[in-house]
This record gives structure tokens, C-alpha cells and sequence, in this order.
């Protein structure tokens, strides 16, 4: 179930996809929250050198491998406003992270790129669970979509000024 710290985390993720936005990377913004409640490291997509694998999940998954055990990272909590890649879903598995709570899916994600005539990325946008079984997730919420959206929106608008 969701509560008002899970909305508050989310919230944090939102904020650092805007600013994300600002730095010229793609909307996507994450949280690792640990077991007793603590936020451990937090980032956004830093894309824009053209290092695509620089997703603030997978950056989690390193950070946490090397930063947590076994046994904390499995109570860990990872929240992000975009529902994670394949890749970064992989890592998460990899590294044995607990829940992830997403803002907004990766099938509402297909639908924007489609509506704003972005041409979407060259990995398919799956389900976390077809990429990790088993793993417990919870989202999208649509109270954040469409902030998540309007983020989506002002990045394809300057991605286009910028080509």
C-alpha cells in the first residue's frame, strides 16, 4: 500500500526529473530509501553527454552494490517517477534491491513518446516484472501524471530546438 512517505519520495522523484529536464537530460528522476527510512542516494538522468546508460536507477543499483549489503538492499526501497528501463530493471535484480514504487508506467511513457511524435527509445519499454519476476512493485499514480507528462512535453520541445 501507499503512503503519504511513498508520496513524499515520489514527489522527490518528480523534482528531480524537472531538473533533469533543466540539464538538458530526459525526465526521469529516482530515490533510494533504506529500510528504516533514510534516503541513501538520489539522482536523475544524465544523459545529455551522450552516455545513455547514465539512468538515475542504474546508478542506484552501482551505488548500492557497493555501498549496502545483501540484506539492506533487499529492504531498500527504490522510487522513481519513471518506471524503470530493461536495463535498469536488470540492474536492480542483479544487485537484489527490494520494492520499487513508480510514478508513472512504461506503458503511459510508450503512449506520451507517441502523442508528442518522439521516436521512441531503441529498447523496448517492458514491464518491470517481465524483466525481474518477482520483484514488488507498485504504480503508476495518476495524481503525479500529469506533472510527469508536462516534464515529457517541455523535453521534447527543446530536444526539437536543439537539432
Amino acid at each position: 500500500m501507499i503512503n503519504e512517505t511513498d508520496m513524499k519520495h515520489l514527489g522527490r522523484c518528480v523534482e528531480l526529473a524537472r531538473m533533469a529536464v533543466d540539464s538538458d537530460n530526459p525526465p526521469f528522476g529516482s530515490v533510494l530509501v533504506d529500510g528504516t527510512g533514510a534516503v541513501r542516494y538520489e539522482g536523475h538522468n544524465e544523459t545529455a553527454d551522450g552516455d545513455e546508460t547514465r539512468h538515475p536507477e542504474f546508478a542506484i543499483a552501482r551505488w548500492a552494490a557497493e555501498n549496502m549489503t545483501p540484506d539492506e538492499r533487499t529492504a531498500a526501497t527504490v522510487y522513481t517517477s519513471g518506471e524503470h528501463c530493461p536495463m535498469c530493471a536488470a540492474a536492480h535484480g542483479w544487485v537484489g534491491l527490494g520494492r520499487i514504487v513508480y510514478a508513472s508506467s512504461s506503458e503511459q511513457l510508450s503512449q506520451w513518446l507517441d502523442e508528442l511524435h518522439v521516436t521512441p527509445p531503441p529498447v523496448a519499454t517492458l514491464p518491470i516484472h517481465q524483466v525481474v519476476p518477482g520483484v514488488p512493485t507498485e504504480g503508476p499514480f495518476p495524481a503525479l501524471a500529469e506533472a510527469i507528462f508536462e516534464l515529457h512535453r517541455r523535453y521534447a520541445r527543446a530536444d526539437r530546438n536543439r537539432t
